[in-house]
């Protein structure tokens, strides 16, 4: 198993959530990344905190979104933003992070969150009318699949987080 540094950034560039992880493996949903509790993170260029719970995030092959699948301690199961199709490079994951989030709480909740900073972003960060079509799509295609149980989201998170300390 190998670290990777995994950097969020926001469109033009701007950096974003940035942080370690260890990479698990791979299946036919993506590359898998454990993020232990205690994992430092950084939002930008403030100051880091550390996250007491842990994760496994999935990196998907070329889907425009990236998952997180939380430890009990958290009260989303699931959160997904919607990025730009992850792209490794010597020991990097790096997307861009387009605001967008379905997440799915404890209790079974569904929420699309975000919506209006994806709004106020289209403007101010000048989003393509290409890259605003895609997200869009791929939040709707994203709620659909956790809600019906479809791909990684019908439990192949559960043997990658088993293996998360």
């Amino acid at each position: 198993m190998s670290d990777v540094k995994i950097v969020f950034r926001k469109y033009g560039g701007a950096l974003h959530w940035n942080h370690a992880g260890r990479i698990l493996g791979e299946d036919e949903h993506g590359v898998w990344v454990a993020v232990a509790a205690g994992t430092l993170a950084r939002k930008g260029a403030e100051p880091p905190i550390a996250w007491d719970f842990p994760s496994s995030m999935l990196f998907p092959r070329d889907a425009w979104w990236t998952a997180s699948f939380n430890g009990p301690q958290h009260r989303a199961a699931i959160y997904i933003d919607v990025t730009t199709v992850p792209e490794w490079r010597e020991g990097e994951v790096t997307m861009v992070d387009l605001d967008l989030d379905v997440i799915k709480m404890r209790d079974g909740r569904l929420i699309l969150d975000d919506e209006d900073e994806f709004v106020e972003h289209q403007v101010s960060l000048g989003y393509p009318a290409e890259v605003i079509e895609r997200a869009e799509e791929t939040a709707r295609w994203l709620l659909r699949a956790v809600e019906e149980r479809q791909g990684p989201f019908g439990g192949a998170h559960v043997r990658w987080l088993s293996q998360v300390v």
